[in-house]
């Protein structure tokens, strides 16, 4: 394993773990890493790098379908690209996710220091080495902070 690779496992890990310390202290959805996939309403199967799902659309669902890839779009998507992955399928992934429902996605692009926000009312917005970047309205109280994501420290 390269070092570039090792790093993206370390920005892996300070995303998730950030989504999941926000979402056990808000208590209003439930937050999933890489290995938590959804099939969306058009079939796809995905897995995005880290994503929250509200409580309510989890309890629709019966406990066979929560044993698999779950049958629905997250609210929250964020895909973070390793060294090797270019930007354009990843901007297509995205665009896909607010097809099928996802409220708001962050495309992080850790090389070049910029945060692509997808949300289903405009145009992308892309934010040049933001230090964080809130989660408001989907995930109210939640901003991600983006430092050791650009600087994951070795």
């Amino acid at each position: 394993m390269s070092f570039s690779w090792r790093r993206a496992s370390n920005r892996n890990v300070d995303l998730t773990m950030q989504v999941g310390i926000w979402t056990r202290r808000d208590g209003t959805g439930v937050s999933f890493d890489s290995n938590g996939g959804f099939i969306l309403p058009n079939g796809a199967r995905r897995s995005p790098d880290a994503s929250w799902v509200r409580r309510e659309r989890l309890a629709e669902l019966t406990v066979e379908q929560k044993q698999r890839f779950l049958p629905l779009c997250p609210h929250l998507v964020i895909e973070l690209p390793s060294p090797s992955d270019p930007l354009p399928p990843l901007e297509a992934k995205m665009r896909e996710y607010l097809e099928n429902g996802a409220h708001l996605g962050w495309l992080l692009d850790p090389e070049e220091r910029k945060i692509h926000i997808y949300q289903p009312e405009g145009d992308v917005r892309i934010l040049e080495n933001p230090q964080k970047v809130s989660g408001a309205p989907v995930l109210p109280g939640f901003a991600l902070d983006l430092k050791h994501i650009w600087e994951p420290g070795f």
